[in-house]
């Protein structure tokens, strides 16, 4: 048999042994391959879609011009004249609409979070950083007197209505204190809500305190620790505080429309940006607020799959019964349908703080002398590790600091030895400071990487100066370390931590650049080809996706992301300027906003009560705490 016959064999799915008429919201993201059989028989027709290049990240064929596509899967690849001979006496047409343009592998957003991605780009966004929207772009704020100039022309602006002002972004290690005095000067009638950048804190106005009642009485409510963490005087709450006041302030910051609008916002800035797949790490332990995401996130016309993880943190600390806990874990996969699913066999943990708000925990003391934090006690991240790790999921793990990297590669390598597992795939997520000794002990024991290369470019030169010093902040991301070491890695936003764009996370990866413009160890940097496969092939291996997705390869999904020019061959300073035209999801082509609305991709609503903003305002901020 010639390798093309055998290639063919291996590619059967393609011809839609499922059956043709299958709908695309009926295929679940881990659906095999199936058998070939004598169904082979009804073909279903083919599309050959021409491309100017086709990047397929394939080995066996790294270009091509033309890929066919049967029943959602990837029959062939190609030149024309190969692939327009494969089909035989199948049916199948020639689409050329694509013939202009650069095809690659679906972009997967291996590691966000629509909930607080939702309610962040729903407010007024003033930040640290440039946000491109579907609506333009929102420059960074430059210093405190440009956030609140804008601040106090966004309350102006606003409808004639009582509604809050709520805004996102700011961040005091740039710009300083914020205080409830300086939100009055702006206005004293109109409730304003400055969330932080991190978001873990909150800024009233006294409009805002007054109108949610949070008086004198309620803080002498509040816990020690929250109280501790409050300041009435300064309107100023945050970590316990904020959750203190959570109750008062829900229906402020969560209200069902801007709940609605952050979810198709976010659904349509990642469909801009060329995501064909994307993953909530911990998922969401609350049914009304996932079935608020579900009402946008599940529907048929929703441009991209999404799949949520076991939140092994929370299942552990609810169900003192190991087999409870794996069984109620196991239960969550009834709460998702459609275009949403629950991650098979895959759980995320917690091990120390945040980078944002500067609580990892780090070997070396920060500059300053404060302590980092752990997000789960010790005994906690043991027996969460162990009922996981003996149920054979694979565990995805935040960790930030080297400290923090210490005490998850002590857990690994004791479970390893005490139950050897054969490919575990243990997800190393975040990794922002770590040691060049650890990078030998991750190969050793298996582990593998998803890397968030926007800490960097945001923060390499700023913390060079506070918390961690020059060589600690410039170092922050090891990539190349990982890469000479020949450790698997993927890349992630983890929205809104930063943007949920593919090609801007290549970009930081190959470049390095930080906000003054320098490149920060640039031993550090990688390769354009290997930053491509972080937001393509080695995503899709973080979440064992490989066999499915990843690259443009016979019998896998026909998910692409089109875009105007070749990142592997274009300026590397150029690549987060490449214009993306859109996607191509499992064989349906689908334009980016604004012509989506051609493709049917109508808006959509959750229905949302005031226990469903209670309880998607505190998922976002849980969320939070762990991720910044």
């Amino acid at each position: 048999m010639d390798s093309i016959s055998r290639r063919l064999l291996l590619a059967a799915g393609a011809f839609g042994l499922a059956g043709a008429t299958a709908p695309r919201s009926a295929l679940a993201l881990t659906e095999p391959l199936t058998e070939l059989g004598a169904s082979l028989l009804a073909q279903p027709p083919a599309t050959v879609f021409l491309a100017r290049e086709i990047v397929t990240l394939d080995p066996a064929r790294p270009s091509a011009q033309a890929v066919a596509v049967a029943n959602g899967r990837i029959l062939w690849v190609g030149s024309r004249d190969e692939v327009t001979g494969i089909p035989g006496k199948q049916p199948y047409n020639i689409d050329s609409s694509l013939a202009d343009h650069v095809l690659v592998p679906g972009f997967i957003a291996q590691h966000d979070h629509p909930v607080l991605a939702a309610l962040t780009m729903s407010s007024e966004i003033l930040s640290i950083e440039d946000w491109v929207l579907p609506g333009g772009t929102v420059p960074a704020v430059k210093d405190k007197q440009d956030f609140l100039q804008r601040l106090g022309s966004a309350v102006k602006a606003a409808a004639p209505s009582d509604e809050a002002v709520v805004t996102w972004g700011y961040h005091p290690a740039f710009f300083g204190p914020l205080t409830k005095a300086e939100l009055d000067g702006i206005s004293t009638t109109r409730p304003i809500i400055v969330w932080g950048r991190s978001c873990h804190e909150m800024v009233f106005n006294t409009a805002t305190m007054q109108r949610a009642g949070i008086t004198d009485a309620v803080f002498e409510a509040f816990t020690p620790t929250a109280r501790e963490q409050s300041s009435m005087a300064d309107g100023h709450f945050w970590e316990q505080g904020l959750f203190a006041v959570l109750p008062h302030i829900a229906s402020f910051a969560a209200s069902p429309q801007r709940v609605r609008a952050g979810l198709e916002l976010t659904r349509d800035y990642m469909h801009a940006k060329g995501i064909t797949i994307g993953n909530e790490p911990g998922g969401i332990l609350s049914k009304p607020v996932q079935d608020g995401v579900n009402a946008v996130f599940s529907s048929p016309s929703m441009p991209f799959r999404w799949s949520f993880m076991v939140d092994a943190k929370s299942m552990v600390a609810s169900y003192p019964d190991d087999q409870q806990v794996i069984a109620q874990s196991q239960e969550l996969a009834s709460w998702y349908g459609g275009m949403t699913s629950l991650a098979p066999m895959q759980a995320k943990l917690f091990a120390d703080g945040a980078i944002y708000s500067q609580l990892m925990q780090v070997r070396e003391a920060y500059l300053d002398g404060h302590k980092g934090e752990w997000m789960m006690n010790e005994p906690d991240f043991e027996r969460a590790f162990r009922v996981y790790w003996d149920a054979g999921y694979q565990i995805h793990i935040h960790v930030n600091g080297d400290a923090g990297l210490d005490r998850v590669l002590d857990a690994l390598e004791v479970n390893l030895r005490r139950n050897p597992r054969y490919d575990h795939r243990t997800v190393l997520v975040h990794f922002a400071v770590s040691s060049p000794d650890q990078v030998a002990r991750i190969k050793a024991l298996g582990a593998i990487v998803s890397g968030n290369p926007y800490y960097v470019t945001a923060l390499a030169d700023q913390y060079g100066r506070v918390g961690l010093g020059p060589e600690r902040a410039d170092e922050m991301v090891r990539l190349g370390d990982l890469s000479r070491a020949g450790i698997s890695w993927s890349l992630h936003s983890d929205m809104a931590m930063a943007p949920a764009d593919p090609l801007f996370l290549m970009w930081c990866a190959v470049n390095r650049r930080t906000t003054s413009g320098r490149v920060a160890a640039p031993e550090q940097r990688v390769s354009v080809e290997q930053a491509l496969r972080g937001i393509t092939s080695e995503a899709a291996y973080s979440l064992k996706l490989e066999a499915e997705v990843g690259t443009i390869s016979p019998g896998k999904r026909a998910n692409f992301t089109v875009l105007a020019d070749n990142p592997l061959t274009v300026d590397p300073m150029s690549i987060k300027d490449i214009a993306v035209w859109g996607t191509v999801m499992e064989g349906q082509m689908l334009p980016a906003s604004p012509a989506r609305k051609k493709a049917g991709l109508a808006p959509s609503s959750p229905d949302a009560n005031e226990g469903f903003q209670h309880a998607a305002l505190r998922h976002a901020l849980v969320v939070a705490h762990g991720e910044q």
